[in-house]
């Protein structure tokens, strides 16, 4: 018979290399012939970086310092995507380079162009490093603007513009540190996912005017552009379970927006689940059109947090929109530690009409129930607005140890019994009924 013995400290350490797994392989897309210059297209290079990592059983895929311009990509599963810092996945501004297919869009599926970056189906999901996803979206916002120009009544569909990031039904999801720029519509969008964290991410899209643009055919070198349309910056779509965490966002649209479907059967629609048990904590919100937004498609919102946040000028802090064609449920939303610097409003919260329909049904009933707003600091606006659509309830909204400047006091509201106050001081005098 023959006998192994093995040291104390050997047998440890095999015991902890087994319980960890062997490490993964760095995939570079260099070494799939990626070139770096921003000027050749480096889709099939990359991508088959990612396949060779998937195929091996995981690993992670470097994108090193430099510019490399792509078009749609596929992340599979067991295959982390790395970019390093100073390096920039430059978005293509050529349609064809984000091939047609059906997608989530708008709290519905139709064909629509894919993201920069795509992900479904996938567990432990991770998307890090110092890197940029640079949407390149100039482009496509003047293609939008333009098609505004020629119709006031346009919808945000009709101009395809790809996203910068589109997961689907992923869990375990971690995406860390990243910078995202200039994305033609939406940055980041998730759908479905469970379990997810977006922390250290840094989001920014020009805010200003939309262009004049007095003749459409204008060359797209020759118009200004200074605002990104539709450039939200993290929608979260259907999904629970989700935290945002020390994000840094500047946008032309909602900062962060939770989503689901719209219409008078929306209830009905199994591919939208709600939205549940959301955390937004100790982000910078520099511009936007909502801190947290509720809307413009979605149903059932339950369980929000938004702590220890910064806001800047021009946002409100909760911004929930009624349909008056779909039946909404927003309840149990705590905002607790806001510092507002010039915010638009405590709230903004009514009736939501763009491209409504109610398809030949009667208006619905949309709730909103069970809103705590406390410890909030700084300058505002005004404390903005709080009403429905007719027969809509709003109802249990307090107002907690809050002090601030608003340079109009005015709180619009639907029914003076929706809101309690308990120490709450504007413009150094109590604020009660």
């Amino acid at each position: 018979m023959i006998r192994i013995v093995l040291r104390p400290l050997l047998v440890a350490a095999v015991c902890f290399a087994l319980s960890r797994g062997a490490a993964a392989a760095d995939f570079s897309i260099v070494d799939s012939g990626a070139a770096a210059g921003g000027e050749a297209l480096c889709t099939a290079a990359i991508q088959q970086a990612i396949d060779e990592a998937a195929a091996a059983g995981g690993g992670r895929v470097v994108v090193p310092a430099g510019v490399f311009r792509t078009g749609a990509l596929w992340v599979k599963q067991g295959v982390e995507l790395h970019l390093a810092e100073g390096a920039v996945l430059l978005g293509s501004t050529d349609l064809d380079d984000y091939p047609k297919q059906m997608t989530r869009i708008e709290g519905h599926f139709e064909p629509w162009r894919p993201a920069l970056v795509n992900a479904k189906d996938l567990s432990g999901l991770r998307i890090t490093g110092a890197g940029t996803l640079d949407g390149n979206g100039k482009p496509f916002w003047i293609a939008f603007w333009k098609r505004r120009a020629e119709n006031r009544k346009c919808t945000n569909l009709e101009v395809e513009r790809p996203r910068l990031m589109f997961l689907e039904n992923c869990s375990d999801v971690q995406i860390s540190g990243i910078r995202l720029k200039d994305s033609g519509f939406w940055n980041l969008h998730l759908y479905k996912c469970r379990d997810a964290i977006v922390e250290g991410v840094s989001i920014t899209a020009p805010h200003g005017d939309p262009p004049q643009i007095g003749d459409v055919r204008q060359p797209w070198d020759e118009i200004s552009v200074d605002r990104a349309p539709s450039s939200d910056g993290i929608d979260i779509d259907s999904c629970q379970n989700v935290t945002i965490r020390g994000c840094t966002i500047s946008v032309g649209d909602d900062c962060i927006a939770l989503k689901g479907t719209k219409g008078p059967l929306a209830m009905e629609d199994e591919t939208s689940p709600p939205v549940e048990n959301i955390r937004i904590l100790d982000c910078d919100l520099v511009n936007g059109h909502g801190v947290m937004t509720c809307g413009s498609e979605a149903t059932i919102v339950r369980n929000v947090q938004v702590k220890n946040c910064r806001v800047g000028a021009g946002i409100p802090v909760v911004r929930l929109k009624l349909r008056p064609d779909t039946p909404q449920l927003y309840e149990n939303i705590l905002v607790d530690g806001i510092q507002a610097d010039g915010a638009q409003g405590l709230f903004d919260v009514k009736p939501w009409t763009q491209f409504f329909d109610l398809q030949g049904h009667e208006p619905p009933q949309s709730v909103v129930r069970n809103v705590l707003v406390k410890n909030v600091r700084g300058s505002f606006q005004s404390l903005g607005e709080l009403r429905g659509n007719e027969g809509d309830e709003i109802s249990n909204v307090l107002l907690q140890d809050i002090e601030i400047e608003a340079a109009s006091p005015r709180l619009r509201l639907g029914d003076e019994d929706s809101i309690h106050y308990d120490d709450v001081v504007v413009n150094g005098e109590p604020l009660t009924k």
